[in-house]
């Protein structure tokens, strides 16, 4: 085991679904924004139309300046805070995954060196060319969410990975292609939304006009599919664990209605574009990115919350414990040890203090655990993302022995994973969560 970042209030896992959230809008838009250009451009070519190519190289450079400053920044992000984070997790990725992240890397450098081609040789080199430049990105763009989807969809359903180890097992796992054309449909809606915004600052009203309404027929199709793509991906959950009650019960209703009202809301807004393009102005299309931008946010949290308790399903729990072995990697399952042994000696940087437990430590031995085993979900504390606190007195833990016998049957849980640990560790456990829950002043006086 690592040392474990706590954040306060947000949780570490709150950390990396925000700065993920920030990182699907420029990420997809680089994806699919391309596409549109290249039909554009083409149409520009073939009409002789000068003005639809200068809103190319304005729709160019908010995708150069948006996604591949704010997109590279937030994908750095997302590595740092998943290795802090998770750095098991991040491990049993890498090891399985190594060479499918080197070969989106390698695509990943074609878009880089692509757009700022495709940007500055703009009337440099003959249409066809340009042209051909504009679809090598656009095919290395989506050649990188086909990687990544992969790996995401991994993390939800393995598959028959957990059985046979194979890397084609779990890459191509059940949710892999209706994740894959799911993403691929939102994020033409993405660049759609975008493009409108870049055509809402053009003075010629005739081309802003027909842009807009180009831009809502990619918006309505991208959002159509992406909906419908929805379909086979929740069908292909495993309906006797956690995922299929998540719906029902794990996500709350505003995060989970609030998504569908955002996906009907951005349907409005394109068919109102595609019949009146001349009402969509520069600060509509701003309201549209920022609901959009909430749906997001909206549709990653189910993701996510749809997995626990795992950081893998079926392999690795949300606290870094493999839950079960991989047999044919060679890896084992660290329960039944950690149980046997004691948690404690299977963590790194345990402080002295906290060895061995007694009375006059136990409290802070309890806080140590829940840092190691809660953190990862829970705020300890009153407020923050599903606070241990408000938790602990609601399920009405006013004691020692009722605590633990809480704690005891954490394994019939659908999201909560069993705790890990020897009686005495447990008991610590219990014995904080009991003075947590008297609130902070309690706890406080213990020190």
């Amino acid at each position: 085991m690592y040392p474990t970042w706590e954040v306060p209030a947000l949780t570490a896992g709150g950390v990396i679904g925000l700065i993920a959230a920030f990182h699907i809008l420029p990420s997809h838009l680089s994806v699919s924004a391309m596409w549109f250009n290249v039909f554009l451009e083409n149409r520009a070519h073939r009409q002789n139309r000068p003005e639809l190519i200068e809103y190319i190289k304005k729709y160019t450079k908010t995708l150069l300046i948006f996604s591949y400053v704010l997109g590279s920044l937030t994908g750095v992000g997302i590595w740092f805070s998943a290795t802090v984070a998770s750095p098991r997790g991040i491990s049993g990725l890498i090891h399985t995954y190594v060479w499918a992240w080197a070969t989106e890397w390698v695509f990943f450098v074609i878009e880089v060196i692509g757009i700022f081609v495709y940007y500055y040789t703009f009337g440099k080199v003959d249409r066809r060319t340009h042209l051909r430049i504009g679809i090598v990105f656009a095919v290395a763009s989506w050649v990188t969410m086909i990687i990544i989807v992969g790996i995401l969809a991994f993390m939800l359903t393995p598959g028959k990975f957990n059985e046979t180890g194979s890397f084609f097992d779990g890459f191509f796992n059940p949710t892999y292609f209706p994740q894959l054309f799911t993403r691929t449909g939102f994020m033409f809606a993405i660049s759609a939304t975008f493009a409108m915004a870049v055509a809402s600052r053009l003075k010629d009203e005739e081309t802003r006009e027909e842009i807009t309404r180009l831009a809502a027929k990619w918006g309505i199709a991208g959002l159509l599919v992406g909906s419908v793509m929805l379909v086979p991906w929740a069908a292909t959950l495993p309906a006797a664990t956690a995922y299929k009650a998540g719906l029902a019960g794990l996500v709350p209703g505003t995060v989970l209605y609030g998504s569908v009202a955002v996906a009907v809301l951005m349907l409005v807004y394109f068919v109102w574009a595609l019949r009146t393009p001349g009402a969509i102005t520069t600060a509509t299309a701003v309201l549209a990115i920022f609901i959009l931008f909430t749906g997001i946010l909206g549709g990653e949290r189910i993701r996510e919350m749809l997995r626990k308790p795992y950081v893998i399903a079926g392999y690795m729990y949300s606290n870094q414990v493999i839950a079960h072995g991989v047999a044919s990697r060679g890896v084992e399952p660290e329960v039944e040890a950690m149980s046997r042994d004691g948690f404690l000696k299977h963590v790194a940087l345990v402080p002295p203090a906290l060895q061995p437990i007694s009375d006059g430590n136990r409290v802070a031995v309890g806080r140590f655990l829940a840092e190691q085993q809660c953190s990862a979900c829970h705020a300890l504390g009153d407020t923050g993302l599903r606070p241990l606190a408000r938790m602990v007195r609601r399920l009405r833990l006013a004691d020692v022995e009722r605590t633990d016998g809480y704690l005891t049957g954490l394994g019939h849980y659908d999201f909560m994973p069993s705790f890990v640990g020897n009686d005495a560790e447990r008991h610590a456990l219990a014995a904080y969560l009991v003075e947590l829950g008297k609130g902070a002043t309690a706890l406080a006086a213990k020190h």
